[in-house]
């Protein structure tokens, strides 16, 4: 399992308006999750899954309200300036309370946010209306929608107030980190919580309480040393104040810092982009956001070709194209030099095919069975095909594209029966050829013919013959039998010259009507096995991405 960064993201907020690309930031973070889910470990989407679930829930509740919670250690006074911010004694302070032990909240306008905190897990108990008492603060400085939370102190010992505060921190859309004089610089606030939140600089404040304990000439040096560390952490551009929340300095300045945030809805705002972009880098690290590789016609035809290379097409093909002329010169041929031919080999009986030149017998003649060398090739050029598409994606896409190429079966098991099962129809002799064999028989007749009656009349002078041969007219003084019988002889040989060369080129024609057969088998092999599952997965992944891209704004 890969390791998650630790990262703290709080999707719950109020929504901004949809002009501001919340709907489009969230709807680009939904696509995102789905088409990734199941590619990368839980863990790692574990807070954009967190962070859509919560949004919707928001979405519903109030929208006029804005979460700020105070966190610090204990002593930092923390409770102290929430009862100076409520203008009330709602917390419980000093020997009476020396650690937060549960969170407190109050709310600026009732309406809508008792479901806010209700939503939020804060018991009735533990809530308080603002609007019920005497409200003394000027316009600037009025925090109507406020919802204050005074978190339980992050060095408890408990376990419980650790786990509170981690959850309550992930529903604020502003964090106040309330620092003392003498802990600002302690490591496990900043460890723990303030360096993890960097990605949260917008929507965080932090507050040096207890200034009236830091001598006045010693004061701006303390407040530029707690921003210097925070910058450290990570946090730039984050506002320090220096305020007593026990004699009221900087309260005011306070008050008007979170009044401006509340009205201009800043920190809902700034929060949610921070926790989408937190969302979109932890699942970014892992899963990538490169462009995706396209899968042209270019990329296609070769790896069909390829595949018709493993397949053994161009023997098939070859082994087509030479049994076609053989078998059309045999019966096309001139008849006594075919009968002089069969005294050589034929090789086409070196494939013991017979008559039997369908698709299945050549490939069993000249193709070996599916063997380890056969499959080791075949996959080699799948996983080339599939590298070639996926070199540039993140390791959790590679191993899915790979998977997604070989789910559906063995490739060269399948290439085998689609070669063995294809109709190429080469066995048929074509009819030109049978008319060729017709002619050169007659002319073998004629000239046996001619031949015949040129000895009986030359024997009969000589030898009492029961019957008379007719004596016919000479051709230009040869006698017309030895016209005859010469014709047919040279006429026999130039009609096989000749269909030696038909007998070529309908080798070449059987031999590409066979390849052209055997590849749309082998084409469609490689579309359902492995093109088409391929193309699934990185149309999902390019659904990731849009999703991302539409995400990050």
């Amino acid at each position: 399992m890969s390791e998650v960064p630790e990262v703290v993201a709080a999707p719950a907020v109020a929504p901004p308006p949809m002009s501001d690309g919340f709907g489009r930031r969230i709807d680009g973070l939904e696509r995102m999750v789905t088409a990734v889910r199941g590619r990368v470990d839980a863990d790692v989407l574990a807070p954009a899954e967190a962070l859509t679930a919560r949004v919707a829930e928001r979405l519903k509740l109030s929208g006029e309200h804005t979460i700020v919670a105070l966190a610090g250690a204990t002593g930092s006074g923390k409770s102290s300036l929430f009862n100076a911010l409520t203008d009330m004694e709602l917390a419980g302070t000093g020997v009476r309370r020396p650690t937060t032990s549960w969170a407190l909240a109050c709310a600026w306008g009732p309406d809508g946010a008792d479901e806010l905190l209700a939503w939020m897990g804060i018991p009735a108990r533990h809530q308080v209306s603002r609007m019920s008492m005497l409200d003394r603060s000027s316009k600037d400085t009025s925090l109507e929608g406020l919802v204050l939370l005074d978190l339980p102190d992050h060095d408890s010992t408990e376990v419980a107030h650790h786990v509170e505060m981690d959850r309550l921190v992930q529903y604020s859309d502003m964090l106040v980190w309330v620092l003392d004089p003498q802990k600002y610089a302690d490591a496990a606030i900043h460890d723990r919580y303030i360096r993890p939140m960097a990605a949260f600089s917008e929507v965080t404040l932090v507050v040096l309480n207890q200034i009236d304990k830091v001598p006045y000439e010693m004061r701006a040096t303390a407040l530029a040393d707690v921003r210097r560390l925070v910058e450290q952490d990570g946090l730039t551009n984050v506002k320090v104040l220096g305020v007593s929340a026990t004699r009221g300095d900087g309260i005011e300045e306070l008050k008007r810092e979170l009044a401006s945030r509340i009205r201009s809805k800043a920190a809902a705002k700034s929060r949610l982009m921070a926790d989408i972009q937190a969302a979109v880098d932890t699942v970014a690290r892992v899963a990538g956001s490169s462009p995706a590789a396209e899968l042209t016609p270019q990329v296609r035809q070769r790896f069909v070709d390829e595949l018709a290379e493993c397949a053994g097409v161009p023997q098939i093909t070859t082994a087509i194209r030479t049994s076609t002329r053989r078998r059309t010169r045999q019966r096309t041929g001139w008849p006594i030099a075919r009968w002089v031919g069969r005294l050589r080999k034929d090789r086409s009986e070196d494939l013991g095919l017979g008559e039997e030149y369908t698709a299945a017998a050549l490939a069993d003649a000249v193709v070996p069975e599916v063997g380890p060398v056969q499959r080791a090739s075949t996959e080699l050029v799948v996983r080339q095909m599939v590298d070639g598409l996926s070199e540039s994606l993140a390791r959790p896409w590679r191993r899915a594209i790979r998977a997604a190429a070989g789910a559906d079966g063995d490739v060269a098991t399948a290439l085998d029966h689609a070669m063995r099962d294809t109709n190429i129809k080469v066995a048929r002799v074509p009819v030109w050829a049978r008319a060729v064999h017709l002619v050169q028989w007659l002319l073998l007749l004629g000239a046996v013919a001619a031949g015949l009656y040129a000895a009986v009349r030359a024997l009969q002078p000589r030898v009492d013959l029961p019957f008379d041969v007719p004596d016919y007219a000479e051709v230009g003084g040869v006698p017309l039998a030895a016209v005859v019988g010469v014709g047919c002889l040279v006429a026999g040989i130039v009609v096989g010259l000749a269909s030696r060369v038909f007998s070529w080129l309908s080798g070449r024609r059987k031999a590409h009507r066979a390849d052209a057969v055997l590849r749309a088998s082998i084409s469609q092999v490689a579309d359902e096995q492995v093109i088409q599952p391929v193309e699934r997965t990185l149309g999902e992944y390019v659904t990731y991405r849009e999703g991302l891209l539409a995400a990050q704004g």
